[in-house]
């Protein structure tokens, strides 16, 4: 993320423009365009129609950074409530989690008994669990619950993030591990003793771990990115892999480029989010991109 990027960042954490942006329907319907709605239903609905357009999907019931046991247990059982409609609908897709919605912040052992439950509830509704990477310093807490998770169940997958320092011996240490590896640049703020800043570095970061990945067997690359350069080493590079990977894009990002991936015959699964906690979400996509810097302006006014 660039400095611009950053800036942006932190002012959408200001309480005037979270309240602005939050309470006035013109932030709701800019969420919509990252956000398939409020509701597991409006979620199914956005996964039927993906399916329909070939894709497949990875839910995410958005939320994060939960401080108390009865809310992470509710997340908890929010993912539970997805997968069994997994299993009961037929839809083609599997659930993202946040270990902090599941209390990794103030009880690991809780967030790892959650995973568990969730791993387990996927075996029996035939499909995969992604544990998505948070902030840095969550970084170490959230492969040892995977790592755990994993060797007991043996269908999750993580994501890695290209930017951080630490990622190489990461990939080293979890690829023996088999399942799924969502790699991305990363979307969170971290200062340079922790990741790479420019924007070069990262690339070629991206590009590396992207090559190891497809490199080697018993893993699946998920190769997550909009950046139309790094989809093309993804391209090329899949060609020469003989077992299975995919490209995932995030829902409402480039959609005409998502359907010309299937079209040319390239597995594609949408990061479809869900949930009445899309604020954090919606800011840093919106991050990722400085020019809607004017949105949040005319929030901030009131307008």
């Amino acid at each position: 993320m660039n400095a611009l990027g950053k800036g942006l960042l932190a002012v959408t954490e200001w309480p005037r423009m979270r309240r602005a942006i939050t309470s006035g329907r013109t932030g709701r319907r800019l969420s919509l365009r990252f956000v398939a709605g409020e509701t597991l239903a409006e979620a199914l609905a956005v996964t039927r129609d993906l399916n329909s357009r070939g894709a497949s999907v990875s839910l995410d019931h958005l939320g994060e950074h939960v401080t108390d046991a009865a809310e992470a247990t509710r997340a908890r059982d929010d993912y539970l409530a997805a997968l069994a409609e997994i299993a009961a609908t037929g839809v083609t897709a599997n659930v993202s989690v946040k270990l902090t919605q599941l209390g990794l912040g103030f009880d690991r052992d809780l967030a790892a008994a959650s995973l568990g439950a969730i791993a387990r509830t996927a075996v029996d509704a035939d499909t995969t669990v992604t544990v998505d990477m948070e902030e840095s310093e969550h970084a170490e807490s959230t492969i040892a619950a995977y790592e755990k998770a994993q060797v007991e169940h043996g269908n999750l997958g993580i994501a890695l993030q290209a930017y951080l320092h630490r990622t190489p011996d990461d990939l080293d240490r979890l690829l023996p591990l088999g399942g799924h590896i969502r790699l991305c640049k990363g979307a969170y703020a971290e200062p340079p003793d922790v990741a790479l800043q420019e924007r070069s570095a990262v690339n070629g970061a991206f590009d590396e771990l992207l090559g190891t990945l497809m490199a080697t067997p018993g893993v699946m690359p998920a190769i997550a990115t909009h950046d139309g350069d790094r989809i093309s080493v993804a391209r090329y590079t899949g060609t020469d892999r003989d077992a299975e990977w995919e490209m995932q894009m995030l829902y409402g990002v480039r959609n005409q480029l998502q359907q010309e991936l299937i079209d040319e015959g390239i597995p594609l699964r949408i990061y479809v989010p869900y949930g009445d906690a899309w604020y954090p979400y919606l800011t840093r996509r919106l991050a990722e991109r400085p020019a809607n810097l004017a949105f949040f302006v005319r929030a901030a006014a009131g307008r």
